[in-house]
């Protein structure tokens, strides 16, 4: 089902796409474009709205389908959440929108689409994943601490303080970006809601390496030169077990990159979806 909704640039209206998940909750998705799909699956405290300059240079020879996970959805109870609920919202839009497609998926996003991948692997003929943070060996000891910081900043009522703990000190963004989050969360009453959903993303994955070296699907592994080290290893992790993948890095750029340089981001999709979607 496609519905038309108010766009966000306040330009027009923006079509949305609906389908029924398997505990029959309704998932939303921005649906732009014409011709063979690429599903997009959203970094955290998002709603797919940072990714629509990719969407916009693709539209025209694509159908780019922008998922709204649920996890960020105010209107669902973060109870509604888990990984695999998540990856059947996923395949309730590939079984409405039909193979075959791309998926792309950003950081906790990308980890969505290799879970999504790992259970359906016929479903998708190409992926590009943008740095997903996957675990690699025993949880960090430090990244537990700064965890539970983050969760008794947010049981105090200062998500902006725990917002600037998670991406200083999990994610690994500079600290002076990190204190330009805690600012703007300060103002912002949805990006308030949303920090408590960021700190609990991904829980209950775990190591899933295994599970990821069966997925053989042509894929681009994107990283970023000048993202946080870890999401290199963890990208290098999966290129030394994926039979299929390849490794691109942007020079210059960072885990922002689909808003900072769209066009470069745009052009490794367009790349890969050439070689598996038909013409």
């Amino acid at each position: 089902m496609t519905l038309p909704v108010k766009n966000p640039s306040g330009r027009g209206r923006q079509k949305m796409m609906t389908a029924v998940s398997a505990d029959g909750t309704y998932v939303r998705a921005f649906d732009d474009g014409n011709g063979p799909a690429i599903l997009v699956i959203h970094p955290g405290l998002d709603d797919g709205r940072s990714w629509a300059k990719v969407a916009a240079r693709l539209s025209g020879r694509f159908r780019v389908i922008r998922v709204v996970r649920r996890h960020y959805r105010l209107d669902l109870p973060p109870a509604a959440y888990s990984i695999t609920r998540e990856v059947e919202d996923v395949l309730a839009l590939t079984a409405a929108i039909g193979p075959p497609m791309l998926v792309v998926g950003h950081s906790s996003g990308a980890v969505v689409a290799l879970e999504a991948m790992a259970r359906a692997p016929a479903t998708f003929a190409g992926a590009v994943l943008f740095e997903p943070p996957v675990a690699t060996g025993p949880p960090d000891p430090s990244g537990a601490a700064a965890i539970a910081r983050a969760n008794a900043a947010v049981a105090d009522g200062k998500p902006g303080k725990a917002g600037q703990i998670f991406v200083r000190d999990i994610v690994g963004m500079p600290a002076l970006s990190a204190l330009s989050l805690r600012a703007i969360v300060v103002v912002m009453p949805r990006l308030r809601a949303l920090i408590p959903r960021q700190i609990t993303d991904l829980d209950g994955v775990g190591i899933r390496l295994d599970a990821y070296a069966k997925i053989s699907t042509p894929t681009v592994l994107l990283g970023a030169e000048r993202s946080p080290a870890h999401l290199a290893q963890s990208l290098d992790a999966l290129a030394a077990v994926m039979p299929n993948a390849e490794k691109i890095v942007l020079a210059r750029r960072d885990h922002l990159a689909h808003q900072k340089a769209p066009g470069e981001v745009a052009g490794v999709i367009q790349e890969l979806a050439g070689k598996v979607l038909p013409g």
